[in-house]
């Protein structure tokens, strides 16, 4: 699997070559301070994990990466050259795909119109009709590719489970030349098998050399595929280190609260005598 992803994979770039990178990057709406002083960086072949509960400031990172929103403090700069994106259009231009959490899919629709949503092919002329044989085809074959099975490359893609919808979608932001890919949330209303699907192909990205931001509120997810990890809380970083300087238990600990926890625990014990 890892193998045909390396097809998409730029030959250009290095392991840990920064593709993103954010500088004390803050986000105001009004009054309202949703982040302050991030500081980001995202590697070529490596998974950034954000991890955080909600109102961490998780979906305003993302929607800044994603070209949704504007940064009002601080620098974000892709392959070195400072941006300021003001579309979502601008980022995908940039190779930056996002896999949200509800998927932009119709579900009546079937698995091929899916995968092509947004960049249908047609002909060369004027209301010309859809190339329809030729996105089934390519639909069919880059999601083989990936070792995604579907029975019917026609049927509708809400037949498919929650996990083979993530994988049709990351397949499909692959395809179309993402260098960077956000995953918000990619296994929070999966079950155990489906969430291990979807793991496998974040990490068969990450092989592939693609720059991978994996936002979640499970750290135990994040710890098996992540790289680099980062826990935001109240729209600031308070945590940020590699795979190599955090153990499991560490990151479990100051997701679930960490001092606060134990200070709660401390009252807890105090009341309950």
């Amino acid at each position: 699997m890892t193998d045909t992803l390396n097809e998409h994979a730029d030959p250009t770039l290095h392991k840990g070559e920064p593709l993103i990178q954010m500088t004390d990057v803050g986000k105001a709406y009004g009054a309202i301070r949703a982040l302050s002083g991030i500081n980001l960086s995202v590697g070529a072949g490596e998974v950034t994990c954000v991890l955080g509960d909600n109102g961490a400031g998780k979906s305003t990172l993302i929607k800044i990466m994603s070209g949704l929103h504007g940064h009002t403090e601080g620098t974000v700069k892709v392959d070195g050259q400072e941006v300021h994106f003001g579309s979502p259009r601008e980022a995908l231009d940039h190779g930056i795909a996002t896999v949200y959490q509800d998927l932009a899919v119709v579900g009546l629709m079937e698995v091929w119109r899916n995968f092509f949503l947004g960049s249908e092919m047609a002909g060369g002329y004027p209301f010309a009709p859809m190339k329809v044989g030729h996105m089934r085809e390519i639909a069919d074959t880059e999601l083989k590719k990936m070792g995604i099975t579907v029975k019917d490359i026609n049927q509708p893609i809400g037949t498919l489970s929650g996990g083979q919808r993530q994988c049709v979608a990351i397949a499909r932001a692959v395809y179309f030349g993402a260098r960077v890919l956000i995953l918000d949330e990619p296994t929070a209303a999966l079950g155990v098998k489906q969430s291990g699907v979807v793991l496998k192909y974040t990490a068969a990205a990450r092989d592939a050399g693609l720059g991978v931001v994996f936002i979640t509120h499970n750290p135990h997810h994040a710890y098996l595929v992540g790289n680099h990890f980062i826990i935001l809380k109240l729209g600031k970083r308070v945590l940020d280190k590699k795979r190599s300087e955090v153990t499991l238990e560490e990151l479990t600990a100051e997701m679930a609260g960490g001092r606060e926890l134990a200070e709660l625990s401390h009252e807890l014990g105090q009341t309950v005598r």
